[in-house]
C-alpha cells in the first residue's frame, strides 16, 4: 500500500469507528481494551457489532503502525509531503 492508499484507509475506518462510537457511547480505544479484556456484551444483539468494532479498530492500529514504519524508512518527512497529490480543492 502506498502512504496514500494508507491515510484513505485510516480515513475510512476512523468513520466507520464514530459511527460505532455514537451508537455505544464509548471512544474505540476504551471498548477495545473492555473487549480484550475477555466481558460478554449484556445484550446478545450487540455480539455482532462489537466483533466488528473490534476488527475495525485492529486494522486502524495496523495500518497506523504501517504508517509510522513507512514514514521512518523515509530520511525526511518534507519528500513525503512533496510527493503527495495536490489537496482537492474546497
Amino acid at each position: 500500500m502506498t502512504l496514500q492508499e494508507i491515510i484513505a484507509d485510516i480515513h475510512g475506518i476512523n468513520a466507520e469507528l464514530t459511527r460505532f462510537e455514537k451508537k455505544y457511547g464509548f471512544l474505540s480505544a476504551v471498548f477495545y481494551e473492555w473487549y480484550c479484556s475477555g466481558e460478554e456484551p449484556e445484550d446478545d444483539s450487540w455480539v455482532l457489532d462489537f466483533s466488528l468494532w473490534a476488527g475495525l479498530y485492529e486494522t486502524k492500529l495496523e495500518r497506523e503502525r504501517m504508517f509510522r514504519t513507512a514514514v521512518a524508512q523515509e530520511k525526511s518527512p518534507l519528500r513525503i509531503v512533496q510527493r503527495a497529490p495536490s489537496p482537492m480543492p474546497a
